[in-house]
């Protein structure tokens, strides 16, 4: 006997072809039979007429390898139709750690959740530490290269010598093997930001070696982005590993439009024969912390080496010189005006979240990169930002490029306690189902099939997942049921903490954890391991 039967939903499989009407049976965690399943008896049947039943989303980009320490519920991912989650992108992740720097990495976290000790040191005792609690979806770990870094060399702003390239590429090697999938990079954050491309390609090749992927935040998103892609085809060229350059998007008005460019990038790469694949999130906005609004020497030795820094009059001219006219390309000021930046989270300075660092400046009489290094300050460098700073069309290039996925850039938050703080970006909440209301359904970008398959089978094959991200028999039983009529994300800048509309149930492992729109409180989420 069947333990579940979804019956009379339209079945759109993830491989993007076109949906068809049929019953999905399932035993103990796996897919066992789809079709006419009418005489088959099962423990529960589920009616899905009208509704579309589809494999659980996989969040190529998430960021929720620490909010998921103090919200096992994954609450506004699973919410979302997630059941599987990339972390440790953007070059950072909570471990390796080293005696010597934890106080660095622990400092450098925008949020350390009650429960994030640190008292683990490698990747593998890391992974046992978060797996002996339970989550409500499934997760991979990447290894950051900024983590990396500072384990071995702190914040220290040099090239590494032999012992500590050496040491770093140890911990690498170490850690895939105890269970991580890759190499992620944060090229435009310190410490991801002192390297070389030789240091990152010395490591993609430890990587390469031990069957792992490369993910890189690009060293340059504005004036330098092809430059940056180059950079990352290169190391994945170099180091003979899969990359995948991570929310491919084209910042500040002045670089709008070479987001095809980098696609052509990325599309020659392919040709080549080299392994190379982007991903998206559905929003003209991106989100940092505010501390990347300064030059990254500011922040050698640490964050509190940086606000030491930011008290001395002479160094603020510094900075000032270098936000306002950048010699890399890469400063704000030549991307997105201070009107354009909102400030996302202040703990200390509750009045700014919300506001446009112009407003709070204007607010204060002072002058905007002055009201900015205050928020900074005040934070303690933990604060953050959100950047309206990207183009509507570039984003549908990307949308519909068949290299292309989706990953949310944002982390497993909810509407209650210390997790609905401040107003973080609304991809937190809304990007999976925005893809299938906004995109698919409403403007047509992409058509449902092509939407979902973006979603699950692309990622899964990137990720070499056999047995997910697709409806099959034999598949494991991760899936989302939704109405593609009422789909919708909620989430908006000033008011982010909403659940999306439309999202009936959802499936990890056979075993529900969204049931009629409300969380099971169940955890059958696993940490997943490469094959």
């Amino acid at each position: 006997m069947l333990d579940l039967k979804i019956e009379g939903a339209q079945v759109i499989d993830g491989t993007g072809r076109p949906g068809a009407r049929a019953d999905v049976g399932i035993k103990d965690e796996r897919i066992t039979a789809i079709g006419d399943l009418h005489r088959e008896p099962a423990g529960t049947n589920l009616h899905a007429a009208g509704k579309v039943v589809a494999p659980g989303f996989i969040d190529m980009h998430s960021h929720s390898d620490w909010r998921l320490w103090e919200n096992r519920r994954a609450e506004s991912k699973v919410r979302q139709g997630v059941t599987t989650e990339v972390v440790g992108n953007c070059g950072f992740s909570p471990a390796p750690v080293s005696d010597e720097f934890v106080d660095d990495l622990r400092g450098f976290a925008l949020h350390v959740p009650a429960g994030m000790d640190f008292r683990w040191r490698s990747v593998g005792d890391y992974l046992r530490a978060f797996d002996a609690s339970g989550t409500a979806l499934n997760v991979i770990q990447l290894i950051g290269h900024g983590t990396l870094r500072v384990a071995a060399m702190g914040f220290a702003r040099r090239e590494p010598t032999p012992a500590e390239l050496g040491r770093m590429q140890a911990l690498l090697a170490d850690g895939i093997e105890d269970g991580a999938w890759g190499l992620s990079t944060g090229l435009i954050y310190a410490p991801g930001s002192y390297a070389t491309t030789e240091e990152v390609v010395a490591l993609a090749t430890v990587a390469g070696r031990h069957r792992g992927f490369y993910a890189s935040h690009i060293r340059g998103e504005g004036a330098t982005l092809l430059d940056a892609v180059r950079e990352a085809i290169h190391v994945g060229r170099e180091g003979d590993l899969p990359v995948q350059i991570s929310h491919v998007k084209a910042a500040g008005r002045p670089n709008w439009g070479k987001v095809a460019d980098a696609l052509a990038l990325i599309d020659a790469a392919r040709d080549e024969g080299l392994d190379v694949m982007a991903d998206v999130y559905p929003y003209t906005a991106s989100s940092t912390s505010l501390r990347t609004l300064l030059p990254d020497w500011a922040l050698e030795g640490g964050i509190d080496a940086m606000l030491k820094r930011l008290e001395d009059p002479d160094v603020r001219a510094r900075i000032r010189r270098d936000v306002e006219a950048p010699a890399t390309g890469q400063g704000l000021l030549d991307r997105v005006g201070w009107e354009n930046v909102m400030v996302a989270s202040c703990a200390r300075r509750k009045d700014a979240e919300g506001k446009r660092i112009s407003e709070v400046a204007a607010s204060r009489g002072m002058d905007a990169l002055d009201a900015a290094l205050e928020l900074i300050i005040a934070e303690g460098g933990k604060g953050s930002m959100i950047l309206f700073q990207l183009d509507e069309r570039d984003l549908r290039r990307a949308l519909v490029h068949p290299a292309v996925m989706i990953g949310s850039d944002g982390s497993a938050l909810a509407p209650y306690g210390d997790l609905a703080a401040g107003k973080p970006h609304p991809r937190s909440y809304g990007t999976f189902p925005r893809v299938l209301g906004e995109y698919a359904r409403e403007e047509r970008v992409l058509t449902l099939p092509q939407a979902i398959h973006k979603m699950t089978a692309l990622p899964a094959r990137r990720l070499g997942l056999k047995d997910r991200g697709v409806v099959a028999v034999g598949a494991r039983a991760d899936l989302v049921v939704f109405d593609a009529r009422r789909v919708a994300d909620r989430a908006t800048y000033q008011d982010p903490h909403q659940y999306p509309s439309g999202i009936d149930h959802v499936l990890v492992n056979g075993r529900f954890v969204i049931k009629h729109g409300e969380h099971t409180g169940s955890l059958p989420g696993r940490l997943l391991t490469p094959a």
